[in-house]
């Protein structure tokens, strides 16, 4: 290309770049957006596509450099005394079906046994918590990233929905209420000349520094669950949403108490049908269960409810056409097909990219380039293609052959055998298992530096595939060593940024076990294996080991590690270059052990196994129970056993084998009265 088109194409990115910036302040700092989402969506699109397009381009203020946007420093940072989880989401009856299959299982009822939901419509606003204690409202505080929101206490105290104290029975000495702050759409009428959207205009005036700006927008408020409380009296979500009402709070006209997955099919229907002529935004409907002893029961899964979750309203759906078939290699080594296709808008935003899943998904569809297809955008999920139109068909769209190579390396793909389902799984993966393998390489670093794993700040995908072409890193040891004399030298990299870059990275050096191991990027260890293998092998010492054992057949007493983590974890630790990574970074940071805050309970130092079907509970939430008690969970009969529990139908070989080992066999009563627990 020559000097003058590159020129040329630097201009229009910049050009767009300091839209895009402009916007963004409008947006986040003035909360006064000019442009509609669409707009902002094409402008984003375009970017990005240049980018990807010409390696040349980049800039720190790229959206694909900023990730969302920083807490206002206008507002104190506050923990939430009860993190803000977020909710998974279903979109027909079979997920439905499904999230009760699972919610019966983990409780050990009959698949006949009727749950009671709390169907709430899903309103779309800017959620805050509210914190009272003694019926007055002390301090509210927005959502922020669920761990930590931002101190609007005096802006929220400016919306009339919101009691400064509560009235009537049943109040708790302290309590969070968590709710949605939102606009009417018919009060947004007056408005839609400041705000792209009721809920942009929601968020500006929430995040406005000063109240009596607030105050002039008219916010609503409508309450529907609590984070922190002592001396809740309510026993279930009905009856807690009626203490809201009675308390002084705006609660959602159109909550229904629901019975069986057919009544809740026909009242996402009916609530979606009458959705227009609603005169706020909602999107869906949150399902809870109803009980408050079985969403206890229940519990959390990594960062939401194993009790609730938000049936989206139906998808938007267009039409467009396959540019192209792109195959993408994860750190993993999966192979997976990217449809590029002709920008379309759908929703509001623009999409030029659509999942195609796997090899057997485009064998299935057959799924050609040239193809007209239906995409579909459901909620917030990654666009997908639907089906093909076959009838637009050109009779010279060829079908697509699926790699049996690797696009990055070389290498041949192979597809694992699920010894479980004695079948091959849908995914074709590169055969690498290390850092030969340059997309792989890159995946793994992207996937070290993430918010779960290091979260460096300031060091996001872009500029890890930036830095991967200016050759400054290889490996995740590299980051460690940058060299910072030539990242200032670069465009867009000024004194203090590099400072910024490299204070972030120094202080990322000390890290947890869990973390660390969990950032490495072994296959089928995520965060909850992590944190298990650290619990279990205390220090980063015993981690590191694990370099010269040949025999991992420990680990399996570990519950919740089984034979597929184990195989993964001698792949890994049998890789010289992964060992090679291992011996770097160990030079370089302060691993830490994991920080366990456990209280000393009737269990406590207590080993349990069980076998056989419990009564009235599930083996999971036996576990979980024991767990809670401090006691530990093991998986094998061995003198590290102290409790063999005994349900229905019995292993008789276990049985045998504790009796041997003079280990105590206890029934499911026995161990209720362990912890003081009469029944389930």
């Amino acid at each position: 290309m020559k000097k003058e088109q590159i020129e040329n194409i630097k201009k229009i990115y910049q050009l767009k770049i300091k839209k895009f910036k402009k916007y963004n302040k409008l947006y986040y700092q003035d909360s006064n957006p000019i442009i509609d989402d669409s707009e902002y969506d094409i402008l984003k699109s375009e970017i990005i596509d240049l980018e990807n397009k010409y390696s040349f381009l980049s800039s720190k203020e790229s959206p694909t450099v900023i990730v969302g946007y920083k807490p206002s420093k206008n507002f104190k940072k506050v923990k939430h005394k009860v993190a803000m989880l977020s909710l998974n989401n279903v979109f027909d009856r079979e997920d439905l079906i499904n999230f009760e299959k699972k919610i019966l299982n983990f409780l050990s009822l009959k698949s006949d046994f009727e749950i009671s939901y709390s169907a709430e419509p899903k309103i779309d606003g800017i959620s805050a918590s509210l914190f009272y204690k003694n019926g007055k409202f002390i301090q509210g505080l927005s959502r922020g990233d669920g761990i930590q929101g931002e101190d609007i206490t005096e802006n929220l105290n400016t919306i009339k929905d919101i009691p400064k104290f509560l009235k009537g029975k049943n109040i708790p000495s302290e309590i969070d209420i968590r709710g949605e702050v939102f606009i009417q759409n018919s009060d947004f009428m007056n408005l839609k000349e400041k705000f792209a959207n009721p809920r942009n205009a929601a968020s500006g005036s929430l995040r406005q520094k000063n109240p009596e700006k607030t105050k002039k927008i008219p916010l609503k408020f409508i309450a529907y669950t609590f984070g922190f409380t002592k001396n809740l009296l309510a026993l279930n979500q009905f009856e807690f949403l009626k203490n809201l009402k009675e308390w002084g709070f705006k609660v959602n006209k159109y909550n229904r108490l629901i019975k069986g997955i057919d009544n809740l099919i026909q009242n996402h229907s009916d609530l979606q049908e009458i959705r227009n002529k609603i005169d706020f935004d909602i999107d869906g409907i949150v399902y809870k269960i109803n009980e408050f002893n079985l969403q206890k029961r229940l519990g959390f899964v990594a960062n939401a409810p194993r009790w609730a979750v938000a049936h989206k309203f139906s998808s938007n759906k267009s039409i467009s056409k396959i540019l192209k078939i792109e195959i993408q290699v994860g750190r993993t080594g999966a192979l997976t097909p990217v449809a590029k296709i002709k920008p379309v808008n759908i929703g509001g935003v623009l999409v030029s990219n659509a999942s195609l899943h796997n090899e057997d998904e485009i064998d299935r569809k057959d799924i050609r380039v040239g193809d007209v297809v239906t995409v579909e955008r459901a909620g917030d999920v990654i666009p997908r293609v639907l089906s093909v139109d076959l009838k637009k068909r050109d009779k010279n769209n060829k079908k697509f052959n699926f790699p049996k190579k690797c696009p990055s390396c070389g290498s041949l793909t192979a597809k694992d055998f699920n010894n479980i389902t004695k079948k091959f799984d849908a995914v074709r993966r590169c055969i690498n298992d290390g850092y030969d393998c340059e997309k792989m390489s890159i995946e793994k670093i992207k996937h070290f530096v993430s918010k779960e794993a290091f979260n460096i700040d300031g060091f996001g995908k872009r500029i890890v595939e930036k830095f991967w072409d200016l050759k400054l890193i290889r490996y995740p040891q590299d980051i460690f060593n940058l060299n910072y004399g030539k990242i200032s030298k670069l465009e867009g990299w000024g004194k203090l940024s590099v400072a910024n870059l490299k204070y972030s990275i120094e202080e990322k050096k000390n890290i947890s076990l869990s973390r660390f191991i969990y950032s490495i990027g072994i296959r089928h260890i995520g965060q909850e294996s992590a944190k298990l293998l650290s619990k279990n092998l205390v220090n980063s010492k015993s981690f590191f080991n694990l370099t010269q054992k040949k025999n991992f057949n420990e680990l399996l007493n570990i519950d919740g590690i089984g034979e597929t983590q184990i195989k993964s974890l001698q792949n890994f630790f049998s890789n010289e270059k992964n060992l090679f990574v291992l011996d770097r970074l160990k030079a370089c940071l302060n691993i830490t052990n994991e920080e366990i805050i456990s209280k000393i309970g009737k269990l406590s130092e207590k080993t349990f196994m069980f076998t056989g079907k419990l009564n009235g509970i599930s083996r999971a939430e036996a576990k979980s129970l024991v767990e809670k008690n401090s006691g530990k969970i093991i998986s094998n009969v061995s003198q590290k056993l102290d409790f063999l529990v005994i349900g229905d139908n019995p292993t008789t070989r276990k049985i045998n084998e504790a009796k041997d080992l003079n280990i105590k066999v206890i029934s499911q009563s026995e161990l209720l009265k362990m912890i003081d627990v009469k029944d389930f």
